[in-house]
């Protein structure tokens, strides 16, 4: 998927430009000389499970419930396989995170698009979203075929269900609650009446996106970052204020910089196995080279997301004390979360385990493990309720993110100290409070199942 555009500047223009000007110019024209999309499309059409399934994808401490109990009786056939679908969980994530990004990019480039000085801005914006494309295909061809090696066809659909997913549930702000709430015409007004009330003569900037789309419902997504952080209601309110201001629609670019950073954390780890297996001269895993060849192309993304968010937004007036408001909403919504807990089965993840319980009774009761209810339940009190090494290896992932979230926040002067502080995440670095919420959470499970 090469592209061949070339950023064409005059003889010292370049040195002439703000240095994130210049950096916007340079990033660009890297990602599009060194885009590794082909690459990435390839591996995924040609993947083929049985040739990737004796060995292990990346170091095993990156496997569904390392370091728990199970983990250590499980047989090495059994290990691997917790190894593989770890991939799965977390690029499934990825994919659905990526789908995210299309849509936002799309939404702020069209508020971007209103100042002459950001075209080569809105090029690469619109470069990483043809990229996301390629990469959410392969990721879900992957996760797919392994997903029926290992488990068979009954783990395909919905792996969590409505019910389950309001187990743990905190008690919300009523602000929180009338976002959250369901959605109708009447309500989509209210937002487009409330939006162009409050920011005012920043409408000049609304994106060209959402213009083509006024006649019909305002876009949102699902999935990914934008579930775990707030409902499809809510989401259709932050994005009429990204795609309507241009503080916000730079401010939108701190959020993608939450799931940006949070890929990092383990994809890092696949680059890394990828590099050793390599210098080895060994043979090395469709899955792994996938995780390598994406970080290279979300390298460039990151900087975009660090560049937009830390230096764009001061190119434009001071926001008002509503754009602060709507802005530290977003940031405090994606803390709590995606980055609120800990959990013991899923390493550098940091939510609590609540969200998971389904997916691995499922799991537990897969052929791979075949138990009864009875024993996956109780399986599941051992490696959730009890303190264990899996815990303790991710709360090592957690605190070296919280430091580097904290140095990337930490220029925002317009954040809370809660925001910027990373205060939400900080407080989910307990082991002895992600035990004591997965007892109590474990309990309503184990009796809505028996139920």
């Amino acid at each position: 998927m090469k592209n061949n555009t070339k950023v064409l500047l005059q003889p010292n223009q370049s040195s002439n430009l703000p240095k994130h000007f210049q950096l916007i110019e340079k990033t660009y024209q890297s990602n599009i000389d060194s885009d590794y999309t082909e690459k990435i499309a390839d591996l995924g059409k040609n993947f083929d499970y049985s040739s990737n399934s004796n060995r292990y994808w990346v170091n095993p401490e990156l496997s569904t419930f390392y370091g728990t109990p199970l983990y250590e009786e499980a047989s090495s056939s059994q290990k691997l396989a917790l190894n593989h679908l770890y991939w799965v969980g977390q690029y499934n994530h990825t994919a659905n995170s990526e789908a995210n990004t299309m849509l936002y990019n799309q939404i702020t480039e069209g508020v971007f698009a209103h100042f002459d000085d950001y075209k080569t801005l809105c090029q690469e914006l619109d470069f990483e979203t043809s990229q996301e494309r390629y990469h959410i295909k392969t990721f879900q061809k992957i996760g797919y075929k392994t997903k029926i090696a290992l488990l068979g066809k009954s783990s395909l659909g919905n792996p969590l269900s409505q019910k389950s997913n309001k187990l743990g549930q905190l008690k919300d702000p009523v602000w929180i609650k009338f976002l959250n709430s369901s959605l109708d015409t009447a309500r989509e007004a209210t937002f487009r009446f409330l939006t162009r009330l409050m920011l005012g003569s920043k409408t000049n900037s609304y994106s060209q996106y959402l213009q083509e789309r006024d006649s019909g419902s305002i876009p949102t997504t699902t999935g990914g970052l934008a579930e775990l952080t707030g409902s499809p209601t809510a989401f259709k309110f932050f994005t009429l204020n990204w795609g309507s201001s241009p503080f916000l629609a730079s401010q939108y670019y701190a959020v993608r910089m939450i799931a940006n950073m949070s890929l990092k954390t383990y994809e890092h780890q696949y680059f890394k196995h990828f590099k050793k297996l390599k210098k080895a001269e060994e043979s090395i895993p469709t899955p792994t080279a996938v995780s390598y060849y994406h970080l290279l192309d979300e390298s460039f993304h990151t900087t975009m997301s660090q560049v937009i968010a830390q230096e764009l937004y001061r190119d434009f007036p001071q926001p008002t004390a509503y754009e602060k408001f709507v802005a530290n909403l977003t940031i405090y919504l994606a803390q709590k979360g995606v980055l609120g807990g800990l959990s013991g089965g899923l390493p550098a993840v940091f939510r609590d385990d609540v969200s998971f319980f389904l997916p691995f009774y499922r799991l537990l009761q897969s052929p791979l493990f075949e138990m009864s209810s009875k024993e996956a339940l109780q399986w599941m009190e051992k490696c959730l309720c009890r303190e264990h090494e899996g815990f303790h290896v991710n709360l090592k992932y957690h605190q070296k993110l919280l430091g580097e979230f904290r140095r990337f926040f930490d220029p925002l002067d317009y954040l809370w100290p809660v925001n910027r502080e990373m205060q939400i995440m900080a407080s989910g670095a307990s082991i002895d409070r992600a035990v004591k919420n997965n007892i109590k959470s474990w309990k309503r499970f184990s009796r809505q199942v028996a139920g």
